[in-house]
């Protein structure tokens, strides 16, 4: 069995590298994107968000497929969709082509992502599930590392007119190597596994799929299209609306004798809700770093898009570490390990406001935001795969893929809504103040999301305490 797993791990790893890589190599490629095929900004602005609307859509309703279905199988159909797409958005004539083909990838990657939770939940305990979620810590880590210079050197061999190109066809082989291991490696049960009996195309619930689809739709449309006017607005509330019904079709489902599409009970789990509502604010405030980063050494100082991208490098690849090292130590240290990640964050955050304050003044070269971002990676490390680990620790098996994507939907909404309020008020402060300025008030406001969930990890860590049955050393001991 042991072998087994760790071959499983490998083939979730190399498809989360490539998916991961996918992501970062884009932000670097839109430039060419715009010149290559005639893009307008809206055609750029769903490149980004095209692929993340449907990715946070189909996430849960994915994840419950998996539980029921089988994994593996669902995780390679994931893998295939998001190999297609991606010679798809290679050969792609214009910009509509290629927005459709970020769609279809971001389906592709909305069916394999719970899956791969799900697995690891499934074929490790204890320490090895820790060291599991710190490799997978790791590929996140190398990922961003990877992505964005790859990228650079793709269009700087390809040209304009090809070099975008690249940056999508590479996934192609990285992809087919995946599918194939996977055929290889998946035991038989983990890719194909028929419904309870009885229980058929209800035990998937589609109405309760398609409710809590169009809720996240309707709530993150309008941070993704935030032009589009004030009744765009709208949408959100109804968002809402949706939710609180999937809600009531969740518990009418139960009360009928079926299986839910999401066990609501696992909510009253306190480190589950915990651990969800950490990793939420966690991404809404420290996904908008590297964005304000980008936008400032480009536009406030006037680096090329490589140089940008050099300055999450050393970030990156201190969070591949951080991740490893965290993912050993997480069932003695537990919570008070993510409780230290997030304040190495504010420690970062605080630092590059220092260094913004002292470049403005002509004391510092710009480039010493990569020694005081490089703290914000170590905090990634030991703040999101021990997360994880610490907050899937105690979901049923049954429902390790539906529970995961939920957590993964929400760290979804809070990339959106992060991004969306940071970055507004970042370009209003620069409309009266200088790039500095508007940087300082963009990582303040990061500062204080990220203040917000290290409350949220001291609750959790005073909720532990005040249950001593649960041993915090043995995360796995109810699964």
């Amino acid at each position: 069995m042991d072998p087994v797993r760790w071959r499983i791990l490998s083939v979730l790893l190399v498809t989360i590298f490539m998916t991961l890589v996918s992501v970062s190599i884009v932000n670097v490629a839109l430039p060419s994107i715009r010149v290559g095929l005639d893009a307008s900004e809206a055609d750029l602005q769903w490149v980004l968000s095209g692929y993340a609307l449907t990715f946070g859509v189909i996430l849960v309703a994915a994840g419950r497929a998996g539980d029921i279905m089988g994994r593996g199988g669902l995780f390679l159909i994931g893998v295939a969709i998001f190999t297609i797409a991606s010679v798809a958005a290679g050969m792609a004539p214009n910009a509509e082509w290629l927005n459709g083909a970020r769609f279809l990838q971001g389906i592709g990657s909305g069916l394999l992502n719970p899956q791969g939770l799900g697995m690891i939940q499934h074929y490790f305990r204890g320490d090895a599930r820790g060291r599991a979620f710190g490799y997978f810590g790791t590929t996140v880590g190398l990922s961003v590392a990877v992505g964005p210079v790859l990228g650079g050197v793709l269009i700087e061999l390809g040209g304009t007119d090809i070099g975008w190109r690249l940056t999508f066809l590479v996934n192609v082989p990285i992809g087919v190597l995946a599918i194939v291991l996977g055929l290889l490696w998946f035991p038989r049960p983990l890719i194909v596994r028929l419904p309870r009996t009885g229980s058929g195309l209800r035990s998937l619930d589609p109405v309760g799929a398609v409710l809590l689809g169009l809720a996240v739709l309707a709530f993150l449309f309008p941070f993704m299209e935030g032009r589009g006017g004030a009744a765009l607005w709208l949408l959100s509330p109804l968002g809402l609306l949706l939710a609180w019904l999937w809600v009531l079709w969740e518990r009418r489902y139960v009360r009928l004798g079926l299986s839910p599409m999401v066990d609501l009970r696992v909510f009253s789990t306190r480190s589950y809700t915990n651990g969800t509502s950490i990793m939420a604010l966690y991404f809404m405030g420290i996904t908008s770093v590297w964005v304000l980063v980008a936008l400032y050494v480009q536009e406030g100082d006037g680096k090329t898009a490589l140089q940008s991208a050099t300055f999450g490098i050393p970030a990156a690849l201190l969070s591949a570490y951080a991740a490893h090292w965290a993912g050993s130590r997480v069932a003695v240290l537990g919570r008070r390990l993510v409780i230290g990640g997030l304040l190495v964050a504010l420690f970062g955050l605080g630092l590059s406001i220092v260094v913004v304050i002292l470049f403005e003044a002509g004391h510092l070269s710009i480039w010493w935001l990569m020694g005081s971002l490089a703290f914000v990676g170590v905090a990634q490390g030991t703040v999101i795969s021990p997360n994880q680990t610490l907050t899937l620790a105690e979901v049923p098996l049954d429902y390790a893929g539906s529970s995961g994507a939920i957590m993964q939907t929400g760290q979804r909404i809070g990339t959106a809504v992060g991004i969306a309020v940071i970055t507004a008020a970042v370009f209003a402060t620069l409309s009266v103040s200088s790039w500095g300025m508007a940087m300082i008030v963009g990582l303040g406001l990061i500062a204080f999301v990220v203040v917000l969930a290290l409350l949220m990890a001291l609750k959790d860590l005073r909720d532990r305490r005040q249950q001593p049955a649960r041993e915090e050393e043995k995360p796995d001991r109810t699964v």
